[in-house]
């Protein structure tokens, strides 16, 4: 038990999914998981355990924005022994080649600041993805027939961003879309030598306005789950 997960030594598998929404990890796990038990409801961050194909696995929320992950992926690593990490979430396009319902896998994740900042000071790091998983997700995403996309992502702390000119250097760049908690996810796996990727489903587009209607979210999103766990037990 620690401050934030409530679940006892043992309860937390070796391979946590990890969606921002706590009642996403809720709909996961009842949808995905085989005999999924909640093991953590401190705060309202649900977290469950079951297995998938005979494989244990933890869908854990982890809040929104990088300082609510860094809290609970931390402590997930450092505190329960998860060695897998993957983000599962929702990100808004930059690109006109990337639409409403792609996935997309990021393999770097560019941050204007994260709770990792201060350890870095003048450095810019750049986080990445495991390889292993990248790869084994992008085969996975073929094999399901949903449309895929690789490359760099921007994680930010602003969800009503204001600056115009930030984006367009983004979207100048090629970054292919924006959420707010992978590249927080990527440091604290390279410093804790762990492996971690996250599978984003295109929710909004920044460019077009268009945006997924909320009824159809969960379902747009499961294509995205399926990704995820093939990927980790490839």
């Amino acid at each position: 038990m620690t401050f934030h997960i409530g679940a006892k030594s043992g309860d937390i598998a070796e391979t946590v999914l990890l969606p921002g929404d706590p009642y996403r990890a809720r709909w996961a796990a009842q949808k995905y998981l085989e005999n999924p038990v909640l093991v953590n409801e401190v705060r309202g961050m649900l977290g469950y355990t079951g297995t998938w194909r005979g494989h244990r696995v933890t869908i854990h929320g982890s809040g929104m924005g990088m300082p609510s992950l860094s809290i609970y992926a931390k402590e997930l690593m450092k505190d329960y022994g998860a060695q897998t990490l993957i983000r599962i979430g929702s990100a808004g396009a930059l690109q006109h080649h990337v639409h409403v319902r792609d996935v997309v896998l990021a393999q770097t994740a560019s941050t204007y600041g994260s709770p990792s900042r201060s350890i870095f000071r003048d450095l810019n790091f750049a986080p990445c993805a495991d390889f292993g998983l990248l790869t084994a997700a992008h085969t996975a995403s073929l094999k399901i027939g949903v449309p895929v996309h690789v490359g760099g992502i921007y994680s930010s702390d602003t969800f009503y961003d204001e600056r115009d000119d930030l984006s367009q250097q983004l979207q100048r760049h090629g970054t292919l879309c924006v959420e707010m908690e992978a590249a927080e996810l990527y440091m604290l796996a390279a410093r804790h030598n762990r492996r971690a990727l996250a599978v984003l489903t295109i929710s909004d587009h920044i460019l077009t306005q268009e945006a997924l209607p909320a009824d159809q979210r969960e379902t747009s999103f499961g294509a995205m789950v399926e990704v995820a766990l093939q990927a980790a037990f490839a």
